[in-house]
C-alpha cells in the first residue's frame, strides 16, 4: 500500500439519541425509510462497515462522536469508543460540549488515555461557542499536550438550530497563535461563504489544515485555486453516510490535481497527521 486512503470524516449511522433534523437527513440521504433501516442494522456492526470500507477503496475511517443536542442528538463517546475497539481500520475521535462537559480538558486527557481516542470533534455552529473563547483553552492545551488533531466544524449547515456566525473560520487565527503546536483541522472550509477566510488560514499557519467533507469535488480547484500549491494541507473526508466512498474518491481523478497532490489528500495527509506508518 504506497499511500492509504483515509476517510477523515465519518459520522456513526445512528445517534444514541437523534432529532427530528438528523431524521430528516438521513431520509435526504436514503432512497427511503426502509433502505435506511437496513442500512443502520447493517452497519451497526463495525465488522460490516470495515467492509463496507474495504469495498470502496478507504483503508481507515475517522469515526466521530457528537454532543449536539440543540441539532442531531448524542452520539456518545462510549458508543464510538465501543465501535471502534478491535478494529484498527476504524480511528475514534471524541466529542466534548464545553457546556455539558466540566473540566473538558481533564476529560479529554482521561477519553484519550484511557479509551483510545486520536481526536477531538468541536462543534461551534451547533453549541454556540466561538473556537476562540477562553472557555475552549483548556480543550486545546489538553489536545496540543496529547498530540491530537482538533477538528472543527466551520461554515454553513442544513440542520435545525444551527447558528452559523460561529463557523467562520478567522476563529481560529487566535488558537493557531496560541498553540502552535496544535493540528487544527477545519471541516468543510468554511462551507458556503468562507473559502477565502479558510485559505487565508491556511496560508497564514503551518498547523491549520482544512477537511474538504460535505463540499462538490468538482467544484473544489474553483473554491480553493492553491490547492495543488498547498495541498500537504488538505484532507479527504465524505461525511457518510451522507456521501458514499468510492464514488467521491473517483471524482478527485478528474479535477486536474497533479497525482502527488490527490495521493496526498486522499490519504497521505491525514496518515501524517494520525501517525499512521506507510510504505
Amino acid at each position: 500500500m504506497a499511500c492509504p486512503v483515509i476517510d477523515f470524516h465519518i459520522h456513526m449511522i445512528w445517534c444514541t439519541a437523534s432529532t427530528k433534523s438528523f431524521d430528516e437527513l438521513m431520509d435526504i440521504s436514503f432512497p427511503d425509510r426502509t433502505g435506511y433501516e437496513e442500512a443502520r442494522q447493517r452497519y451497526a456492526d463495525p465488522a460490516q462497515f470495515v467492509a463496507l470500507l474495504k469495498e470502496s477503496g478507504v483503508d481507515y475511517g475517522v469515526i466521530l462522536s457528537e454532543y449536539a443536542p440543540l441539532a442531531t442528538g448524542y452520539t456518545l463517546n462510549e458508543t464510538v469508543a465501543e465501535f471502534c475497539e478491535n478494529h484498527d481500520e476504524l480511528i475514534p475521535f471524541c466529542s466534548i460540549n464545553p457546556y455539558l462537559h466540566p473540566r473538558p480538558g481533564d476529560l479529554l486527557k482521561e477519553l484519550c488515555r484511557n479509551h483510545g481516542f486520536r481526536g477531538l470533534k468541536l462543534l461551534p455552529t451547533y453549541n454556540y461557542f466561538y473556537p476562540n473563547e477562553p472557555l475552549l483553552y483548556p480543550l486545546y492545551a489538553a489536545a496540543q499536550e496529547l498530540g491530537i488533531p482538533v477538528l472543527a466544524h466551520t461554515g454553513s449547515s442544513i440542520l435545525h438550530n444551527a447558528r452559523i456566525k460561529y463557523g467562520n473560520p478567522l476563529f481560529f487565527d487566535d488558537v493557531a497563535v496560541d498553540f502552535p503546536d496544535l493540528t487544527i483541522v477545519m471541516a468543510h472550509g468554511g462551507r458556503g461563504m468562507w473559502y477565502d477566510e479558510a485559505m487565508t488560514m491556511v496560508r497564514l499557519h503551518k498547523n491549520v489544515h482544512i477537511d474538504l467533507t460535505g463540499l462538490p469535488v468538482r467544484k473544489v480547484p474553483g473554491f480553493f485555486p492553491d490547492i495543488d500549491r498547498f495541498s500537504d494541507k488538505f484532507l479527504f473526508g465524505t461525511d457518510w453516510p451522507q456521501v458514499k466512498h468510492a464514488e467521491t474518491i473517483a471524482k478527485y481523478s478528474a479535477i486536474g490535481l497533479s497525482e502527488e497532490s490527490r495521493l496526498k489528500i486522499l490519504g497521505g495527509n491525514a496518515a501524517r497527521i494520525l501517525g499512521i506508518e506507510t510504505p
